[in-house]
């Protein structure tokens, strides 16, 4: 499971600061100037794929994400995940935000376990909780703390924490954000290995082309805000990838880099 089909979205702010309110409470009928973030945005994924959303700084990327997953509602348009409409937050549904959302006063073992709480049975939440443990290579570290960790591995220990309650589709926002280049690279080979082992729908935001195509079954590259769909790129290239090994792929990457303005690619 993990469809999500995203029909005719529309999103935009109201800013109210210095603007006159009237006197109806609803805030949708106050005065403000409106700004337009999501343009009718038309997008279907199928289960299991990990899609790399690009685009521009500010276009919208973050927020189309918060709409699909449910924390934040469109202006107008529907969005289905396995045919149900999205009308709010679900378990089924996890947010991995830019920021490391791990609790200092915790564990390693603590923070996942946070993850498979709604499991009644103690031995068969510890057997999880090792298990993904495992699956993100954490093996060993598990009574650390966060601050005793890379940043590296706290964002593989939010990736188990993720992965333990079992959603059907992850969102992962920018989640390599202020990793060195290195760990970055590790992180994306992480990934990968976890997505072809279970196979759940991802929805994976970046600002790094190379790291999108490397990464991803489908890319969608946005305009400038108010976004709308500029690019939409499915890639059966198999994994690991090589721009060197594959033209298309080098050719795709250079027509992804002028499309949103740059015209040249080291």
């Amino acid at each position: 499971m993990g469809h999500i089909l995203v029909k005719d979205v529309r999103k935009e702010y109201v800013e109210r600061r210095g603007a006159r309110r009237r006197m109806n409470s609803d805030p949708d009928l106050r005065s403000g100037n409106h700004l337009p973030v999501l343009d009718g945005i038309d997008l279907e994924f199928a289960n299991g794929e990990l899609v790399c959303i690009l685009g521009p700084s500010g276009c919208g990327k973050t927020t189309l994400a918060r709409v699909i997953a449910g924390f934040d509602r469109p202006t107008s348009g529907t969005v289905l995940i396995d045919g149900e409409k999205v009308k709010g937050p679900s378990s089924e549904h996890i947010f991995v935000f830019q920021h490391s959302g791990l609790f200092p006063w915790m564990t390693v073992w603590e923070n996942v376990r946070l993850g498979a709480r709604h499991m009644k049975e103690k031995e068969e939440m510890a057997a999880k909780v090792q298990e993904h443990l495992d699956v993100v290579n954490l093996t060993g570290y598990e009574h650390l703390y966060p601050h005793q960790l890379s940043g590296g591995m706290q964002r593989r220990a939010e990736l188990a924490r993720a992965l333990v309650a079992d959603p059907e589709v992850l969102f992962m926002d920018e989640p390599f954000a202020g990793l060195d280049f290195l760990t970055r690279l590790k992180m994306r080979e992480e990934i990968i290995n976890m997505h072809e082992l279970i196979q759940k729908t991802i929805v994976f935001i970046t600002h790094d082309i190379d790291e999108a195509l490397v990464m991803g079954d489908r890319v969608v590259v946005f305009t400038e805000r108010p976004a709308k769909v500029r690019l939409d790129l499915k890639l059966e290239f198999p994994h690991p990838r090589d721009f060197h090994s594959y033209d298309e792929l080098e050719r795709l990457r250079r027509d992804v880099y002028t499309e949103l303005g740059v015209h040249y690619a080291l």
